[in-house]
């Protein structure tokens, strides 16, 4: 069996890390992968944004499935076009990914579904929008409602730091298209957690929550990032909130979805905000997450890939997702300078060794090969994941991980699954 990853980051590798074990043993293709996938998987020097070109390879080699990763394919509709060629993908179709694609639509959504969310407004003027801002407390939340890569969202502590983020988005143009409209949205206070959803168009299995850490200093310091950790589970949904969630949720959001007229099948990720006000909901994402999809994949008990061909077909069964009961934690190792200005080629030592100790496994996420040695190529560098039979013992394996690896300039968040301690 043929199997084709769309995407070169940890997400990606952690995609292929899992499929790579299934019983089938299918023959793995990742496009364009890392130095990580190139030990599992065969890497296609074709960019995962490249529709056109990825379509020509498919059509010439016709894997049995194919997989998309990130959210930029899928919203330039790359399950659209794989499908009418007649191939099997996993992902939702172009107008289901505007769940991601576009925070207007998204809250849209959101809003005529009865999904619990908050309130905002939108704007493409900065006049305008800097004029509501006085209809918002702060602190106040500003969003570009396009992608930006998951840095997109800024969370002003006064009207005048909003402004300046409206200025930012829709005058200086920071984002590009992806700011040309942005969301003033009402600041939710509780703590975040993920739920990644598989579903086939009408029937849901929920995956085991997690936990992200987006800013990159300790104690949430600092600039957003694409993700610096994560955990699962999260401590914060408990059990009761679940059937809420899978209701209340995801499957109010795949009925009005329906009632436009998009089947929606693949990943559907809620980013949840837990607090007084009961389960909110803060953005969608139309894909696996990233670093979740690290600390997730690994707590998946059996075959990956019938899962993920249910959803095509719409024969999802919850019972077909199992749950090992060990707790798992990734903790991302950046790049020096990330957020901002890197620099890349930078060689990595230890990986052998950490892959060494105890229960770890380290996912590639900026990396690559120049003359046989694995260097840097990204701002987040590598996923270090472990699990454990509680979460202090993944968290401690984790980072003994982390604690082999070098490389000039690393950074990495220290404090992990803290906020599940101290609970």
């Amino acid at each position: 069996m043929k199997v084709l990853v769309i995407g070169g980051g940890g997400r990606e590798h952690a995609l292929v890390w899992k499929l790579a074990q299934d019983s089938c043993q299918p023959q793995l293709f990742c496009a364009p992968g890392n130095a990580g996938t190139a030990a599992l998987a065969t890497n296609l020097p074709i960019a995962a944004e490249d529709v056109a070109g990825l379509l020509t390879w498919a059509t010439q080699n016709r894997p049995d499935l194919t997989v998309v990763g990130p959210e930029a394919p899928l919203c330039a509709g790359v399950v659209d076009a794989f499908t009418a060629a007649g191939l099997r993908t996993f992902g939702p179709c172009q107008a289901g990914a505007r769940l991601e694609g576009s925070k207007q639509f998204s809250k849209e959504v959101m809003l005529a579904a009865g999904v619990p969310t908050a309130r905002a407004a939108t704007f493409s003027d900065a006049t305008m929008a800097i004029q509501a801002l006085q209809q918002f407390r702060t602190p106040v939340v500003i969003k570009a409602d396009g992608l930006a890569a998951g840095k997109g969202v800024v969370i002003a502590a006064t009207h005048a730091e909003a402004a300046e983020a409206i200025q930012a988005m829709l005058v200086e143009k920071v984002f590009g298209a992806a700011g040309a409209t942005v969301l003033i949205e009402e600041f939710l206070e509780g703590e975040e957690a993920s739920i990644l959803a598989l579903v086939d168009g009408e029937h849901v299995a929920l995956l085991p929550s997690s936990q992200d850490h987006k800013r990159i200093f300790d104690d949430d310091q600092g600039p957003n990032t694409g993700g610096m950790g994560a955990y699962s589970p999260a401590p914060v949904v408990t059990p009761d909130l679940l059937p809420l969630i899978r209701e209340r949720v995801i499957l109010a959001t795949l009925r009005e979805l329906r009632r436009r007229g998009i089947i929606y099948k693949g990943v559907l990720y809620a980013g949840l905000m837990i607090g007084k006000q009961g389960v909110q909901v803060l953005e969608f994402n139309c894909r696996f997450g990233d670093p979740e999809t690290e600390a997730v994949l690994p707590r998946l008990a059996g075959d990956l890939i019938p899962v993920l061909q249910a959803c095509i077909d719409g024969t999802l069964d919850e019972s077909m997702v199992r749950v090992r009961p060990e707790a798992c934690t990734t903790v991302v190792m950046a790049a020096g300078g990330y957020p901002g200005t890197y620099t890349k080629g930078t060689p990595i030592h230890g990986l052998a060794a950490a892959a060494q100790q105890t229960d770890v496994c380290v996912f590639h996420a900026g990396t690559t090969l120049h003359n046989g040695e694995v260097v840097t190529a990204g701002g987040r560098v590598l996923a270090v994941t472990a699990l454990g039979a509680d979460l202090p013992q993944a968290v401690a394996h984790a980072y003994a991980g982390v604690r082999a690896i070098r490389f000039e300039g690393a950074q990495y968040r220290t404090d992990i699954a803290r906020r599940a301690f101290n609970r």
